[in-house]
């Protein structure tokens, strides 16, 4: 599916310069060599519509010999949604789920109830070397969806639907925007897309979902509001648009979409909106009693002590 961008006129009832709610600058973090970004939660925002984690992952370049592992660990109450820019991942699960992700494809795991998984390079491009560039973002899911079975969806860059402007280029991900929908299936009304400017480019984002948000992954954006950095989560008011101009050529991601009632809890891979399903969630994976991942098994991360 395609589409064009609608025509780049601000709404007069809600002035732009009215937009911006709150800038929220991503912490820098070591994962074992791996630097990570990481823009939710955060001490100003704990989530933006469902979204409850935001990490850029990268770039980094792997020689020779080098590879991006994560070992299995687990995930309850909640989607996660892996998207690169460059590199590969094989990702496998409890499901028995493999399955290599590339630049623009979506691997769309719903956790449930209870899910492993584990990502890693494969041996081709470890014995390469490859630079690797991508998003790792978790969705909450309602309350009531939070003890369904878990599954998986993976979807090619090409199944996305594409809206192309001129010198910008949108990729929807997950839900719905400028009348697009992703075939990923989503819980609730959910905003995420990845966009590509040229340097001028302009683009203004509706006022279609109730909590927005642009992450700045390259290059320098603009608006009336000021201008915008990587690792800066640009949080928007409702029913404000907002005009956003390339002032070199840049990558962002869109993000947001409906508030979920309710507080989620946040510890460790878990989420849940009942804090006694996490303490039981930990249990279970000291125990041993989460679902092994086949041509995996061999190792996990253990859970972490306080």
């Amino acid at each position: 599916m395609s589409g064009t961008l609608p025509a780049d006129v601000p709404d007069r009832l809600h002035p732009e310069s009215d937009a911006v709610a709150l800038v929220v600058h991503a912490k820098q973090r070591d994962l074992g060599g791996f630097m990570v970004r990481r823009a939710l939660p955060s001490m100003q925002r704990r989530a933006i519509g469902p979204f409850v984690f935001l990490d850029q992952m990268g770039p980094t370049e792997l020689g020779v010999g080098e590879g991006f592992d994560v070992r299995p660990h687990p995930h309850i109450g909640l989607a996660t949604v892996t998207y690169l820019f460059d590199g590969e991942v094989v990702h496998r699960d409890s499901l028995g789920t493999e399955v290599e992700i590339r630049p623009g494809d979506v691997n769309w795991m719903f956790a449930g109830r209870g899910i492993v998984h584990s990502e890693r390079s494969s041996a081709a491009a470890r014995a390469r070397g490859i630079r690797m560039h991508g998003i790792q973002s978790w969705v909450a899911v309602p309350s009531e969806r939070e003890e369904d079975a878990p599954s998986f969806e993976h979807h090619d860059a090409v199944a996305l639907p594409k809206i192309a402007g001129d010198g910008v280029s949108i990729d929807v991900i997950a839900g719905t925007l400028f009348g697009a929908c992703a075939p990923t299936n989503v819980c609730s009304p959910t905003l995420y897309a990845h966009a590509k400017l040229e340097r001028g480019a302009r683009f203004t984002l509706d006022d279609e979902h109730e909590e927005r948000a642009i992450y700045v992954v390259e290059g320098s954006v603009g608006t009336v509001a000021g201008a915008f950095e990587p690792g800066q989560l640009v949080m928007l008011h409702a029913g404000r648009t907002i005009a956003i101009e390339a002032r070199e050529p840049s990558r962002i991601m869109i993000l947001g979409g409906e508030k979920l009632p309710g507080q989620r809890h946040i510890e460790w891979n878990f989420v849940s909106s009942r804090p006694e399903r996490i303490e039981r969630a930990k249990a279970d994976w000291k125990a041993d009693r989460f679902p092994k991942v086949p041509g995996d098994d061999t190792e996990r991360i253990p859970l972490p002590e306080r």
